[in-house]
């Protein structure tokens, strides 16, 4: 089993950055991918940014295009989320999902970002 820590999420004004951070532990040797989502309330869960973790491939969904970076520490088994130019629309909860080789996966608690404009 795979546990994973967020952290991160907070207040910032429209226009400025955040860096989400997601710490995996427990079984960790088995892991395949990370990746983050975000869901408003009443909305379907939209995938963000994603790492193979196994090639160090990293891909993007059509929200983070440009403004957001997704990166990594190997030996923290952590990947990270760069927000830049945040927007009102992004205001929403964060979270992040890792997936094992055995097509298990598992989902932080969630990171809240809040925008002010």
């Amino acid at each position: 089993q795979v546990q994973l820590a967020e952290s991160g999420g907070g207040l910032v004004q429209s226009g400025g950055s955040l860096r989400l951070s997601c710490a995996a532990s427990g079984s960790t040797f088995s892991l395949y991918d990370m990746a983050w989502y975000r869901q408003a309330t009443g909305k379907e869960r939209e995938f963000v940014a994603g790492i193979r973790w196994t090639t160090g491939n990293i891909r993007y969904g059509y929200s983070a295009k440009d403004r957001f970076t997704l990166s990594r520490d190997v030996a923290e088994t952590t990947i990270f989320l760069q927000m830049n130019s945040l927007r009102p629309g992004d205001a929403t909860t964060y979270y992040c999902r890792a997936e094992n080789k055995y097509y298990e996966d598992c989902w932080g608690q969630g990171a809240q970002v809040t925008i002010s404009s």
